[in-house]
């Protein structure tokens, strides 16, 4: 039998290790599903998470979108021509364009985009006030 000490220094090296292992897996959340990877995007007070995302070229991607938050949010990814377009007039909905997304309150909406070159987006919602209040996130491609 081990000393107290032992074990109680034993189970925090554990947790300890435990918790580095959950943090790296948390960041990115990629995982294969056959057809395509998903990543989960959670929306909390009225931010991304996570914030920062890197998925792979020329592969179908499939994003789930989580809005935890009451009040109606939008994912828009793309370049900054396509952002400026969106600061002078965000639609009242986006339906039918995969990198273009509106997300009401307390429901997921999920939509699947291949990248078909390597490329730095971001994503962001462009609901009046939300972009400056932090609710930006960047995508890289590789």
């Amino acid at each position: 039998m081990r000393p107290p000490r032992l074990a109680l220094a034993d189970a925090l090296a554990l947790a300890m290790l435990g918790l580095l292992l959950l943090g790296a897996v948390g960041q990115i959340a990629l995982r294969p599903t056959g057809l395509s990877d998903r990543i989960e995007i959670h929306i909390r007070y009225s931010r991304f998470e996570p914030a920062t995302v890197s998925v792979p070229a020329g592969r179908p991607v499939t994003f789930v979108l989580h809005n935890d938050d009451p009040i109606d949010h939008e994912w828009l990814i793309g370049d900054e021509q396509m952002h400026q377009r969106h600061r002078s007039g965000t639609d009242p909905h986006h339906a039918s364009i995969p990198t273009e997304v509106s997300i009401p309150a307390l429901s997921t909406a999920e939509t699947t985009i291949t990248f078909a070159a390597p490329v730095s987006w971001r994503y962001v919602c462009h609901l009046p006030g939300h972009e400056a209040y932090g609710m930006v996130g960047l995508l890289t491609s590789r």
